[in-house]
C-alpha cells in the first residue's frame, strides 16, 4: 500500500454544523444559533473520511473570549470591550484546560463531549488536530477547568515588574489600559486593567489601537523584549511559563488528540519549541506539530525546532494566489518549491484557511473553479501535506458582512453566523450543480492522492526549465515510482490548450524513465492515450481551461537502469559542495580530487594532496570561490553513459567494482563533471553559505584537510 499522504479538513467548529440560518448581523447565539460537537455524527464523519481526508482540524475548541453569558455554569462573564463580534475570537483563549461552551449541546458535560468527538474521528479514520496558541491569552483569561495542584496563569506574577522571568506577562507599570476605543461596550462599568499588560502583537504600551490584538495579552517565555541593552534570553532556570505551557500540550495529548496547530509559533522563542515538543513526543511518539510561521529565511530553525509541519504561506500560497489571479507566471511555482526545495517535505500547502480571502470571494479569484489547476499542482507535485478550509471545496463565497470584521471575503471567526455552502452540503441537502461539480473535482483529486504511490512517496520532477512555451499559463511536472508515473499538466488559462511537453532526457536519467511508446490514462476523465516517450520527443496534452491532465503510466520495470547501492550518508547541500570543491581545489592547486572525504550535515572533512601548505590568503580564496560559484546558481544535471564512453577527463577509478555498465555523471554547469550516484539539489543556490571552519597541514604526506559547514 502507498505511503499515505496528509490531508487536512480544516473545520470551524461553532460554524460548521450550525442549523440555524437566521444570519442576523451581529446576532447573538439566540438569533443566529451555533454548531455543536454532536453534529459530527458517524455519517457525517464518513462522509468526510470518504472524500479523502486523513485528519481533521476542530478550529476554535478551547474555551474563549465571548459575549455571551455562561456565569450561571461557573464560568466568568467575559466584558464585551475586550470580545471581538459576539462569538469572540477563538485566539483569545481563557481557559487553556476548557471547551468552548458554545459548541456543547450540554455546557456542563462539555469536556465529555469533546472526548466523545475524538474517539468517533478515531472510529471513522481521521487523526484530530487542535489549536494551541502559545503566544497569546485573553486579558480576562482564568481557569475554572484545570487540574488540581495548577497554578493559574499570572496567579503569583509581581506586577510592579515590567519584565520577570518568573512572571507569565508582561506588565506596563505605572499605566492603565487605555486603548482609543469605547471600553464600556454597553455595560454599566467599563472594563478596567491596572496596571495594563502588553498585547499578543507585542505592543508593551496601555494604548493599543483597534489594530493591535487588544483583546490578548501577551505570554511571557523568559525574553525581555524591551530590554534598554536589547532584547535579552532568561531561560535558565526553565521559566514557569515554559512549564506551564508544555502541561497544557501533555493534557490534552492524554485526551487522544494526534496533532497541533500551533498559531504564530515564530513569535514564541525555538529554545521553548526545542523543549516543549522533544518532551511531548517522548510521551506520545505520534503527535505531530504544524507552525505558524510566516518568515521564510526562520523556516528551518523551526523544522530543527521538531516541528513537523509548517505553514507555506509566504511562498507558496502567495504564488499560487498570484497565479490563479493572473499576476504572475505559473514559472514562479517553480521558484516557490526551490526556495525550501531541502524542507519541501515539511511545508504544508493551502488555498484557503481562516485567516485568508475565500477563493471564490470578489477578493480573490470570484469563482471557485479557477483554482482547480493550483489544487490539482499543490495536491499532487509533493509529499508534503495538503489542507482544505471547509467550504472551499463547494465554492464558497464569503462575502457576507456578518459583524466584527465586516465584509472581506473571508468566513467569520468572531460571530455566530451559518457558512451558507455548508449549510445547503450538510443540513438541507440543496448544493446547486455547479456546486457539486467543484466538490466532485475536489474528491477526485484527492483520492488521487490517497491511492496513487506516486503521490505518497514517488520522486518529484519539474518540466517547466525544458518547457518555457508553458511557463505563463501551464505547470507541468512528473511523480515517478518503481513501475509507475504521472504526467501532471495543469492549465491555469481561461482557454482550452494543446501543449507539447517535453521531457528532457535529465529526467529519463534521473527518473530511471525507459525510451519507449507507452499507453497512459488520464485519471480524470478514463480517456487514453499513447505517448512516445523517447528523447527528444514531445507528449501531446490537450487540457481545457482552467483544468488539468493527470496521465498515468505503468512502465515495464526491466528497462530500468539498476545503480549499485550508495552508501554515503545523504545531505544534498553538502554533498553538492563536495563536487563544487573538489573541481575548485584542482584549479587553484593542480592537486586531484579529494582522497577521502567525510560529508555530513553538521560538519564535513576532505582532504587533498598539494604540493605545498597554503597560505592564508589562499585559505581565504577557497571560501570565496566557493561562494560564488554558489551565488552563480549554475544547474545540477545528471547524464547515464556505458562505462566504457565517459568523457575526456573523467575517470572511472574509483567506481567500485560491481558498478553496473551504465555511470551516472553528475554535471554542475560548465564548472565540473564527476560519477556519482548521490543525492545533490537542483542549483548551486540551493547550497547555502559555504563556511571554512578550519585546515589542518600534514608535512609528511602534504595532505591538506578542509574542515566546513553549509549554513
Amino acid at each position: 500500500m502507498a505511503k499515505q499522504k496528509i490531508i487536512i479538513y480544516q473545520v470551524f467548529t461553532r460554524l460548521f454544523g450550525n442549523r440555524t440560518n437566521a444570519c442576523k448581523q451581529n446576532g447573538t447565539i439566540a438569533e443566529n444559533g451555533c454548531g455543536k460537537m454532536s453534529f459530527f455524527s458517524e455519517d457525517i464523519l464518513k462522509q468526510i473520511k470518504d472524500k479523502g481526508y486523513t485528519h481533521i482540524w476542530y478550529t476554535g475548541v478551547i474555551r474563549h473570549g465571548s459575549a455571551t453569558d455562561y456565569s450561571a455554569h461557573g464560568i466568568p462573564h467575559q466584558h464585551p470591550a475586550i470580545v471581538k463580534g459576539k462569538a469572540g475570537s477563538p485566539y483569545a483563549i481563557t481557559d487553556y484546560y476548557d471547551i468552548d461552551p458554545d459548541i456543547a449541546d450540554n455546557v456542563d458535560n462539555r469536556m465529555a463531549e469533546f472526548e466523545r468527538l475524538v474517539a468517533d474521528s478515531h472510529r471513522a479514520g481521521l487523526k484530530v488536530i487542535m489549536d494551541f496558541v502559545p503566544n497569546h491569552v485573553a486579558r480576562q483569561y482564568k481557569s475554572v477547568a484545570k487540574p488540581n495542584g495548577v497554578v493559574d496563569l499570572g496567579e503569583d506574577d509581581d506586577p510592579t515588574k515590567a519584565f520577570d522571568a518568573n512572571n507569565n506577562f508582561y506588565y506596563c507599570v505605572g499605566n492603565e489600559f487605555h486603548p482609543s476605543f469605547d471600553l464600556y461596550a454597553g455595560e454599566k462599568e467599563p472594563y478596567h486593567e491596572n496596571p495594563a499588560k502588553a498585547t499578543g502583537n507585542d505592543h508593551f504600551d496601555a494604548w493599543p489601537s483597534r489594530n493591535d490584538w487588544y483583546e490578548t495579552v501577551k505570554l511571557n517565555y523568559g525574553v525581555d523584549y524591551c530590554n534598554p541593552g536589547g532584547k535579552s534570553e532568561h531561560f535558565d532556570p526553565v521559566p514557569d511559563t515554559w512549564q506551564k505551557m508544555l502541561d497544557i500540550l501533555l493534557y490534552w495529548s492524554a485526551k487522544g488528540v494526534d496533532g497541533f496547530r500551533c498559531d504564530m509559533a515564530e513569535m514564541v522563542t525555538t529554545a521553548f519549541w526545542t523543549w516543549a515538543i522533544a518532551k511531548v513526543k517522548a510521551a506520545h511518539p505520534a503527535m505531530i506539530f504544524v507552525a505558524e510561521v510566516y518568515n521564510p529565511w526562520e523556516y528551518k530553525h523551526y523544522v530543527d525546532a521538531g516541528f513537523d509541519y509548517l505553514y507555506d504561506k509566504v511562498g507558496m500560497y502567495d504564488t499560487m494566489r498570484s497565479v490563479i489571479c493572473g499576476n504572475c507566471p505559473t514559472s514562479q511555482i517553480t521558484t516557490a518549491w526551490q526556495w525550501v526545495d531541502t524542507i519541501n517535505d515539511h511545508m504544508l500547502y493551502f488555498l484557503e484557511n481562516h485567516d485568508e480571502q475565500r477563493i471564490a470571494s470578489d477578493f480573490f479569484a470570484g469563482d471557485g473553479f479557477r483554482a482547480y489547476p493550483a489544487l490539482a499542482v499543490n495536491v499532487l507535485m509533493r509529499s508534503n501535506p495538503f489542507m482544505v478550509y471547509a467550504g472551499q471545496e463547494y465554492g464558497e463565497r464569503g462575502m457576507d458582512e456578518e459583524g466584527f470584521s465586516g465584509r472581506d471575503g473571508r468566513t467569520t471567526i468572531f460571530d455566530y453566523w451559518t457558512i451558507p455552502t455548508l449549510h445547503r452540503a450538510f443540513v438541507t441537502n440543496s448544493l446547486t450543480a455547479d456546486e457539486k461539480n467543484l466538490a466532485r473535482r475536489y474528491d477526485r483529486i484527492l483520492q488521487i492522492a490517497n491511492t496513487e504511490k506516486s503521490v505518497g512517496e514517488g520522486e518529484f520532477f519539474d518540466l517547466m526549465y525544458v518547457n518555457e512555451h508553458l511557463a505563463q499559463k501551464q505547470y507541468a511536472f512528473l511523480r515517478k515510482t518503481e513501475g509507475e508515473m504521472l504526467l501532471v499538466v495543469a492549465n491555469f488559462a481561461a482557454e482550452k490548450v494543446a501543449c507539447k511537453v517535453n521531457i528532457p532526457e535529465h529526467a529519463f536519467d534521473f527518473l530511471k524513465i525507459p525510451h519507449a511508446e507507452l499507453a497512459a490514462v488520464d485519471l480524470i476523465t478514463g480517456d487514453k492515450l499513447k505517448a512516445d516517450l523517447k528523447k527528444g520527443s514531445m507528449v501531446n496534452v490537450e487540457v481545457e481551461a482552467t483544468n488539468c491532465r493527470i496521465l498515468k503510466f505503468n512502465l515495464p520495470m526491466d528497462t530500468e537502469i539498476v545503480f549499485n547501492e550508495h552508501n554515503k550518508e545523504e545531505f544534498p547541500p553538502a554533498h553538492t559542495a563536495e563536487h563544487l570543491l573538489n573541481q575548485t581545489m584542482i584549479r587553484l592547486f593542480g592537486c586531484g580530487r579529494s582522497v577521502n572525504a567525510h560529508i555530513e550535515r553538521k560538519k564535513s572533512k576532505m582532504t587533498f594532496i598539494l604540493d605545498h601548505k597554503p597560505s592564508r590568503k589562499e585559505e581565504k580564496a577557497i571560501e570565496d570561490r566557493m561562494n560564488e560559484l554558489i551565488a552563480d546558481d549554475m544547474p545540477v544535471r545528471y547524464e547515464v553513459v556505458d562505462r566504457d564512453n565517459l568523457p575526456p577527463g573523467v575517470s572511472a577509478d574509483r567506481l567500485p567494482e560491481d558498478a553496473s555498465n551504465k555511470v551516472r555523471l553528475v554535471c554542475i554547469g560548465d564548472y565540473d563533471v564527476c560519477p556519482c550516484i548521490g543525492k545533490h539539489v537542483r542549483s548551486t543556490s540551493q547550497i547555502g553559505k559555504f563556511v571554512m571552519l578550519g585546515t589542518n597541514w600534514d608535512e609528511m604526506k602534504h595532505a591538506f584537510r578542509v574542515r566546513f559547514k553549509i549554513v
